[in-house]
């Protein structure tokens, strides 16, 4: 992940929560609570999982410190979801959900300000982006010769059944109308070389398409590189990424 970002020098990061700290063997100072942090750090930007989120996700928020998760799929459980705003409220701290791999949240944000009605999310992967997943046992992967849909449904239930593929459906969800009005169209593309991203929406004030070709992590084809480049661009910039912990969820420019 740190290739992927760009980073080749230890200033660049305050230290990495792990589940096992290598005792100072490492670049970056490694701890197992985000409450050992240096104090310095005033954010923490998840890349390991909804498990991570979580784990640790409260604990950095009541630990005084901003969180930006990228495993937005984690927050179709209410229950978390509710819980990390209460802490970065009572705290005074920030919680966002990184952009990742696909963008014009802000235009489906002002589409929601004039009554949005619709949304669906359209997510074509190669066959191999779905080994491994509920997909597997749905179609033959290996001897596609056309596309497939083998999923269709609301985005509560598409992050449920495939936790790794879904982040772009429940970041879309999350900007547009939620996990239980957001439609999910999953689909496995033979001779697809990216993981191709499409959102549809509309309502009184107009319809919008919009769509991203992303190529995948050499190391993982579930994930598109886009993702990690978001990290960066929020870092450098603080912008592409939605506000979660206000009232309204809004994209921070």
């Amino acid at each position: 992940m740190l290739d992927a970002l760009g980073i080749d020098a230890p200033e660049r990061i305050g230290g990495i929560v792990v589940r096992q700290p290598d005792g100072g063997t490492s670049a970056f100072q490694t701890v197992a609570r985000a409450a050992d942090l240096d104090r310095r750090i005033t954010l923490v930007v998840e890349a390991a999982g909804g498990a991570a989120v979580r784990e640790h996700g409260a604990a950095v928020l009541q630990s005084g410190r901003d969180l930006a998760i990228v495993s937005t799929a984690s927050l179709a459980d209410d229950e978390l979801l509710r819980s990390l705003r209460a802490a970065a409220r009572e705290h005074g701290r920030a919680l966002y959900a990184l952009s990742g791999a696909i963008g014009a949240l802000d235009v489906l944000g002002a589409l929601r300000a004039g009554g949005l009605s619709h949304v669906r999310y359209i997510g074509r992967k190669p066959p191999r982006a779905w080994l491994g997943t509920p997909a597997a046992k749905r179609i033959d992967l290996s001897n596609l010769e056309n596309s497939v849909a083998f999923f269709e449904g609301r985005a509560r239930e598409a992050v449920t059944q495939f936790p790794q593929n879904a982040n772009v459906a429940a970041t879309v969800a999350l900007a547009g109308l939620g996990f239980d009005r957001t439609i999910v169209k999953l689909v496995a593309a033979p001779g697809l070389e990216r993981n191709v991203h499409r959102i549809e929406a509309g309502g009184p004030a107009g319809e919008m398409t919009f769509e991203v070709e992303a190529r995948s992590a050499p190391s993982n084809p579930r994930t598109s590189l886009l993702a990690a480049h978001s990290i960066v661009n929020f870092l450098e910039t603080g912008s592409g990424a939605l506000r979660l912990d206000v009232e309204r969820p809004s994209v921070v420019r």
